[in-house]
């Protein structure tokens, strides 16, 4: 693992909810989370307990696997939420306003090799795998860019 990433084991869904909650403070306008790992892994979970951190009232927030992506009205500003499972063509992210979003929201992005060379370059990887086929996901998160080093310091108490 390099110097920008760490390793977690989150041993219940509440655990995957803590770290969501634990980072989405620390989230503003212009950050992305690119959420990758299998179907099942926990991304959607871990996206709703974000999105329900940064929100002035609760509220239902569905899996965008049809509509591709759902935004709310943030505590810090717009929070866009996309599931590009079901995206059919490339071009259909500027179309959707991701392109836009990367820079004016908060974005967290399911599926995110479906991007392709639209991914913006300062985004936050999380990877969730279930290795066991239980409840326990191990977290993997990277970064490249130096402005998530505080946030990510903050996050993970180191």
């Amino acid at each position: 693992m390099s110097a920008n990433t760490r390793q977690l084991t989150l041993d219940t869904p509440e655990a995957t909810c803590d770290l969501a909650r634990a980072l989405g403070p620390h989230l503003v306008p212009g950050d992305t989370v690119l959420l990758s790992g299998g179907v099942g892994a926990g991304k959607t979970h871990f996206a709703r307990c974000l999105i329900l951190s940064l929100l002035d009232t609760p509220e239902d927030v569905p899996s965008p696997t049809y509509t591709l992506v759902q935004s709310y009205d943030g505590i810090a500003g717009e929070i866009w939420h996309a599931d590009l499972y079901r995206l059919t063509d490339i071009g259909e992210i500027d179309e959707l306003g991701l392109t836009q979003a990367f820079t004016d929201a908060i974005c967290l992005v399911e599926w995110p090799d479906r991007l392709g060379g639209y991914a913006p370059r300062p985004a936050l990887s999380l990877s969730l795998e279930a290795p066991s086929g239980d409840d326990r996901r191990v977290a993997t998160l990277d970064w490249e860019d130096p402005r998530w080093d505080d946030k990510m310091r903050k996050v993970l108490n180191d």
